[in-house]
């Protein structure tokens, strides 16, 4: 199990640092492109005043002359703020700004938002006439996205949870126990475990006992055979079948300390006193 949760802990991750390496690819690429365009525009103005453009010029640079530059410019920028914002949500700071503002690239929603952004990124720019560079960077991010879009749909909104580097040492805390307190488990375990054998010991004893009497007494044996024991009932049976039942003398046991003194004189009788006559004899 925790074999399993690491593979899935490094392979979002290897997936997030590719992520993010493509998108500061198709930043760099944006820029390159931006400025590309400004010098064209450049070169174009100054050769345009100088009188040195061809018809075949104009027909080339047909969407400076309409004014599409100026929409051309704002797409590179639009694509790089995303791209900023989307760095920053795999990073995953700050995490309570899109957790606000942002709830599909925040922590509680899962990788699938962030696919699409990337696809849709990739599409825009793979559809314009670039540079090969560009052309790379657009088509590694729009691959990220659709890997993105498929791990969204096997881990859902658990996913960035899953390769979160924080709650995975929180884990591994509540996983390793402290050397100063002793697992609360396996001290109930131990506990359940000496009751249960205790109980199960006490009641062994209880029915070993219980059969050993029956077997005594003959309560355990069959009906034609039971007995009566030592009560009202077996003394009955008893005088029924002409035994008599006499009960034992009351005598002290033989481990009876004896009387070590004797009687005091007081506490014998006074002996009668012999009476004289007047003649001198005994009466």
């Amino acid at each position: 199990m925790v074999a399993t949760r690491a593979y899935i802990f490094f392979g979002l991750n290897a997936v997030r640092i590719l992520s993010i390496v493509s998108l500061i690819l198709v930043f760099a690429s944006s820029i390159f492109v931006m400025v590309t365009d400004i010098e064209a525009v450049n070169s174009f103005e100054s050769a345009k005043q100088s009188g040195n453009v061809t018809a075949q010029d104009l027909v080339d640079c047909e969407y400076i002359e309409s004014g599409a530059f100026f929409w051309a410019i704002i797409n590179r920028l639009l694509i790089i703020f995303q791209v900023v914002i989307l760095i920053l949500s795999e990073i995953g700071w700050p995490s309570s700004f899109f957790d606000r503002f942002f709830p599909v690239l925040g922590s509680g929603f899962g990788l699938g938002a962030l696919g699409i952004f990337q696809g849709l990124i990739g599409a825009a720019v793979l559809s314009q006439h670039v540079d090969d560079f560009t052309l790379v960077s657009a088509f590694f991010l729009f691959v990220l996205g659709c890997i993105n879009m498929f791990i969204g749909l096997i881990f859902r909104e658990s996913a960035k949870s899953r390769r979160s580097i924080t709650s995975w040492r929180e884990d591994a805390k509540n996983v390793l126990p402290t050397t100063n307190q002793p697992p609360v488990s396996h001290l109930n375990l131990n506990r359940s475990a000496s009751s249960s054998s205790g109980q199960s010991f006490t009641s062994s004893t209880m029915n070993e006992e219980k059969s050993s009497d029956l077997g005594e007494f003959g309560a355990g044996r069959s009906s034609s055979r039971a007995g009566y024991g030592f009560g009202r009932q077996g003394e009955k049976a008893a005088g029924l079948k002409g035994f008599l039942i006499s009960k034992p003398l009351e005598t002290l046991p033989r481990y009876a300390a004896r009387p070590t003194t004797a009687p005091s004189q007081s506490s014998r009788s006074p002996s009668p006193q012999p009476q004289f006559s007047s003649s001198g004899t005994a009466i």
